[in-house]
């Protein structure tokens, strides 16, 4: 895996993914930044978002249920002195879908927090993280 990152301006940088996909990063305020882009830790909390939520809609999937719409959200704390780094991250996802059952979204929250996501378990070495669910009607 690769990506670069480059100043734009002031603190605004430009990140390419190996992929192609390109993101916007940008410091507070008080550092020169202008709302350009998201915070570099932003991005971190997104990507975990991110990686949990591909696992729970591949793992209901993968068991022939419908899913048609999962939603994240997540909210952190951070410590207080440098390095600033998570230290609660709570991932709460909304999920619709055909034939959905707490049981089987339950296990797939389980199964993407104990097992499959790389960037929930890594953060997790210096973050107390909780997931909740709720299935929800369209």
């Amino acid at each position: 895996m690769k990506a670069t990152v480059e100043l734009q301006k002031n603190v605004h940088f430009r990140a390419t993914a190996g992929s192609g996909a390109v993101i916007d990063m940008d410091g507070p305020a008080e550092y020169g930044g202008e709302g350009k882009g998201a915070r570099p830790m932003e991005t971190l909390l997104i990507g975990m978002g991110g990686c949990a939520s591909f696992d729970v809609v591949h793992i209901l999937r993968k068991r022939r249920l419908e899913v048609h719409s999962c939603v994240a959200e997540l909210e952190a704390e951070r410590a207080e002195t440098d390095p600033k780094v998570f230290t609660k991250i709570h991932l709460h996802f909304k999920v619709s879908g055909d034939g959905l059952s707490d049981k089987a979204v339950g296990k797939a929250v389980e199964l993407s927090a104990e097992k499959y996501c790389s960037a929930s378990i890594m953060l997790g070495k210096t973050a107390e993280i909780t997931h909740s669910f709720e299935i929800v009607t369209p």
